[in-house]
């Protein structure tokens, strides 16, 4: 019965004309960038958090949540007709996603793409609206020092699961740690890291960090680049329609990859993409024909993109109920809610139910969204590949700088977007990632008042997080992390060895 009248509640938040609103923005806007490749939502995510200053926090999540998992639909457009992913999760459908269009088939993969992102969301919508409150009730009961070995948990995972060299991983995370030391400190008023500058006394701003690492870095990346784009084909109502074949062979990628992708966006520092090569690599080790993978199989398409739209959507879990981001999106999910005043943590869900429940619900109405922006306006979607990168560019620039200003009015915070803009090119160009960086920066002030708690508790006994059972767990989480990571380099390291020989 609960569960019912927390829907209720849900239905009246989301149904709300502003809430509509922001719900149709935000989808529309992600399948805008979605599409186009070299954007990239985490850019359109920071261009837009200055605007969550402005309504609600509901509202806010609501919009960004939108642009997320609406640019999960679009990155496959580009993917399957021009072989060029608008996501780094559609990397994987472009390898039968391009070969159905030189079949002349593009119109059922992008159909077939399309239903299975709303298959994946649908039923992980489902999946957090039933298992993120028992989790909320349950995390309610952790101390200080549990709160503080999970999110070093959180921090430790990103790090290591990241793409690339884990140790630059880490110290990413640590340089993240860092910036969020910078101000006035809430225990003892003393400012730390500041040099003097009153600017700098109530800390970095999140968006001026955001914009720099994602949005000025993604267009200084894609400068130069010529993006060729030749689709020959004319996709009409009829060439979308699938065959009674294509429907039967999609049914169970489809479920496979939606529990794939649920299952890796639980899980911190994962992200979408891993999901979708997971479930592709799945699919083609079930399948009683692996040799057609690669040439249009249609299993090729369907399991990774309700994978990547399972996790997108299952990323929320951790974010909501424990305050654990799974990615850089998350991170940012978890800004819009402290620009609120909202704490992320447990106590979300019991304190602000208009807010989850609201939010769920969004999700629902945000896929339906989806599904009519989808299929019938899919030559839309096409014709907006051909947007001369030289005008796209320029144009996110000053809209990010627009953004930035009109939050204090300071110039200064658009000094911060271009520093931060020279730092995520620095760190593009040394291969590290900066999603780490963000969640640390986000995690470091509330790791350390939850550290500082459990000492003051405790009285400086640092077995405290060995004698707390849940603490010890994540403890234990995070050493098998470590080992795991330290015996897949020396694999790595001997397999080139061999090789060399």
């Amino acid at each position: 019965m609960e569960i019912l009248n927390n829907l209720a509640l849900g239905f009246s938040v989301a149904f709300t004309i502003e809430n509509l609103m922001y719900c149709a923005l935000g989808v529309t806007i992600g399948m805008l960038i979605g599409v186009i490749p070299g954007v990239g939502h985490l850019a359109a995510i920071s261009m837009l958090l200055p605007l969550t200053y402005y309504v609600p926090a509901t509202t806010a999540l609501v919009m960004l949540a939108g642009i997320y998992y609406g640019a999960q639909y679009g990155g496959s457009t580009a993917a399957i007709l021009l072989n060029l992913p608008g996501t780094p999760s559609s990397s994987v459908v472009c390898l039968d996603g391009y070969p159905m269009t030189k079949q002349g088939r593009a119109g059922v993969a992008l159909f077939m793409t399309t239903i299975a992102s709303f298959v994946g969301s649908l039923i992980t919508v489902v999946v957090l609206a039933a298992f993120a409150p028992p989790l909320a009730d349950f995390a309610v009961a952790f101390n200080s020092a549990d709160y503080f070995s999970m999110m070093l948990l959180g921090l430790v995972a990103a790090a290591i699961l990241v793409q690339g060299n884990p140790a630059k991983g880490l110290a990413a995370v640590v340089f993240g740690l860092l910036l969020g030391i910078v101000g006035t400190d809430v225990s003892t008023g003393i400012q730390r890291y500041t040099f003097g500058l009153t600017f700098l006394y109530d800390g970095l701003n999140i968006v001026a960090i955001a914009m720099g690492i994602f949005g000025v870095t993604e267009v200084m990346a894609n400068v130069g680049k010529v993006i060729q784009v030749k689709s020959d084909q004319k996709i009409t109502f009829r060439s979308l329609l699938p065959t009674r074949s294509d429907l039967k062979q999609s049914i169970f990628p489809m479920l496979r990859g939606t529990g794939i992708g649920t299952g890796i966006g639980i899980l911190p520092g994962t992200g979408t993409s891993i999901g979708s090569f997971i479930a592709y690599a799945v699919e083609k080790k079930v399948s009683k024909n692996p040799e057609k993978f690669g040439k249009g199989a249609i299993e090729g398409i369907t399991a990774p993109e309700s994978a990547n739209n399972a996790a997108a959507q299952s990323a929320f879990i951790p974010t909501l109920t424990l305050g654990i981001p799974g990615d850089a999106v998350m991170a940012l999910m978890l800004g819009a809610l402290l620009i609120h005043g909202i704490t992320p943590g447990p106590n979300v869900i019991s304190d602000n139910p208009d807010l989850f429940w609201g939010l769920v619900i969004s999700f629902l109405i945000g896929n339906v969204l989806l599904l009519i922006l989808n299929i019938p306006m899919v030559g839309l979607w096409v014709r907006l590949l051909r947007i001369p990168y030289p005008i796209l560019y320029p144009s996110i620039i000053l809209f990010i700088v627009i953004g930035v200003y009109s939050i204090n009015y300071s110039d200064l915070d658009i000094m911060l977007v271009a520093l931060f803009g020279v730092v995520g090119c620095v760190f593009l160009l040394l291969g590290f990632e900066p999603a780490p960086l963000l969640l640390g920066f986000i995690l470091g002030p509330m790791m350390e008042e939850n550290f500082r708690r459990a000492m003051l508790l405790s009285r400086g006994d640092l077995m405290v997080f060995l004698e707390r059972p849940v603490s010890a767990a994540f403890f234990a989480m995070i050493a098998a992390l470590i080992v795991w990571s330290i015996i897949s380099a020396v694999r790595k390291k001997r397999v080139a060895v061999t090789k060399e020989f």
